[in-house]
């Protein structure tokens, strides 16, 4: 083998070894482009703070869903399963027993069962509330606040001007990462309940 084809050898082991180099560095740093992007870039979602909301109602009329994405959203570790539930009966209720007169609720999105004297469970029939806030408000002033309002994120269309928001006169509604989805007062401490 001559010098020179010795030396073109050489250069053509070079080359390879120089492409791979390069070719290895753009892939690492491609990769990490890729996951850096990723990294950062979780949804964001609108969600009501409870602990700001003043129960307006606004969340039943702004909505761009009929009805509203926002729903009522019951809070079992803080309920107290009480009979007389300030968020299901009206204040001026004779009875307490289920007849219509006596909800609260406008739509009968709560549901009253009995558990054991004198303790009752209240469940929320997402298809039937509307997001009024007529039982949070009553909830907040003769119970404990077990009863919350939340975005439904299988409802609302993530709507990058929250109609809502727009015209919250509480500031309640904020853009959460996808992760941290729910917003709750009370003893969950702002975990998924």
């Amino acid at each position: 083998m001559s010098k020179d084809e010795k030396n073109k050898d050489l250069s053509r082991r070079d080359f390879l070894q120089k492409g791979f180099r390069l070719t290895a560095a753009l892939s690492l740093g491609g990769l990490g482009i890729f996951l850096a992007k990723d990294a950062s870039s979780e949804d964001m979602l609108w969600q009501l703070d409870p602990a700001k909301c003043v129960q307006c109602g606004r969340c039943a009329t702004h909505c761009v869903v009929t009805p509203s994405a926002v729903k009522c959203l019951h809070v079992f570790d803080m309920c107290g399963y009480c009979d007389l539930c300030g968020g299901y009966f009206r204040p001026e209720a004779k009875q307490l027993h289920t007849g219509a007169e006596n909800q609260l609720c406008p739509t009968g999105a709560i549901k009253r069962n009995f558990v054991e004297d004198p303790f009752f469970q209240y469940e929320i029939i997402d298809e039937l509330c509307i997001g009024c806030g007529k039982c949070v408000a009553g909830c907040d002033a003769f119970g404990n606040g077990s009863l919350q309002l939340q975005v439904s994120h299988d409802i609302c269309v993530n709507c990058n001007q929250c109609a809502i928001a727009t015209n919250c006169p509480a500031d309640a509604f904020e853009r959460v990462p996808s992760s941290k989805k729910n917003i709750s007062k009370g003893f969950s401490g702002g975990e998924d309940v």
